[in-house]
């Protein structure tokens, strides 16, 4: 069997010159650790998945070998990778034979989440896609995917403080967990913007106008092994400035409740590895990014995020 291992992910940039004000030596170096340990990979065998004889997936041993009781009228699995079948040749054969997939591994609880969503499966953002797959099915065939994430900022400079949310704990994917208080994959057919202002409201009753108002800040990268499959990532990072007396208040059942906290306490937050104030992997991504460049954004524009 063939035994592949994607490729790593770019590292998310960690500057050797920070300010110590806002992480400490030691909270650095075990954030390093936390961050870099949460995506290595098991030691599993990996195949691709191929659609039109594009790669646009990464499915595991056991994934794959589940696959070929479809038969050969949807998949082609063999050492090589999985493959949808060269009579599936144009959009909606493809996205009818997956969703066919996916509502029988949904039977099957081989799928714990389902998003009633549909991801564009594609070789790039915004490239024509292949197909459509639900979303609750995108990690079980290790496909690309893309969300927005927003820092909310209170305040300006080191004396910044950040919001987080509480993640739901009937949340099938890292249930009860601190995330960003705002994030969410962008669905087929979405762009960042939108993605944006929608999860903005839904996550924390923020309206459109001051969503509109989140500055890009680039995009960070993760890939790690979950329970349904292979998360491999691109967040697109953005710094939202609210106003002092804002109070985030969820709109859509996904968020328990919120937390300001210091620079400082964000550090120490994304540095634990467990307990009750775990924060997200992806989440912990974005916050640090905030937390090495983001004071640093703020100031060239006038001290605001």
């Amino acid at each position: 069997m063939r035994r592949e291992r994607p490729g790593n992910p770019p590292r998310v940039a960690i500057a050797n010159h920070y300010n110590a004000a806002v992480i400490e030596a030691p909270i650095l170096t075990a954030i390093r650790r936390r961050l870099d340990r949460a995506q290595v990979l098991p030691s599993i065998g990996y195949r691709p998945f191929f659609i039109a004889g594009e790669r646009v997936g990464t499915i595991d041993d056991a994934r794959a070998a589940r696959l070929q009781r479809f038969g050969a009228g949807v998949f082609v699995v063999d050492a090589s990778g999985v493959a949808l079948v060269g009579r599936l040749r144009d959009f909606a054969s493809r996205t009818a034979a997956l969703a066919d997939v996916a509502l029988a591994l949904r039977a099957e609880d081989a799928l714990p989440a389902w998003r009633d969503e549909l991801y564009a499966v594609a070789t790039a953002f915004g490239a024509r896609p292949l197909c459509h797959l639900e979303r609750g099915a995108a990690r079980y065939f290790g496909v690309h995917t893309w969300a927005a994430h927003v820092n909310g900022v209170v305040g300006a400079g080191a004396e910044a403080k950040l919001w987080f949310a509480r993640r739901s704990p009937t949340k099938a994917v890292d249930p009860g967990l601190l995330d960003n208080l705002v994030g969410g994959g962008i669905a087929a057919g979405g762009s960042v913007e939108e993605t944006v202002v929608k999860e903005s409201f839904e996550e924390a009753g923020i309206e459109r106008a001051l969503a509109l108002t989140a500055r890009p800040a680039g995009t960070l990268h993760i890939r790690r092994q979950m329970i349904d499959g292979l998360q491999l990532e691109t967040l697109f990072v953005h710094d939202l400035a609210l106003p002092p007396d804002f109070v985030p208040r969820n709109q859509d059942g996904e968020v328990s409740g919120h937390r300001l906290v210091d620079l400082a306490e964000a550090a120490r937050l994304i540095a634990q590895e467990s307990g009750s104030d775990e924060v997200t992997v992806d989440a912990s991504l974005v916050v640090l990014d905030y937390l090495t460049h983001g004071v640093a954004r703020a100031a060239r524009h006038g001290g605001r995020a």
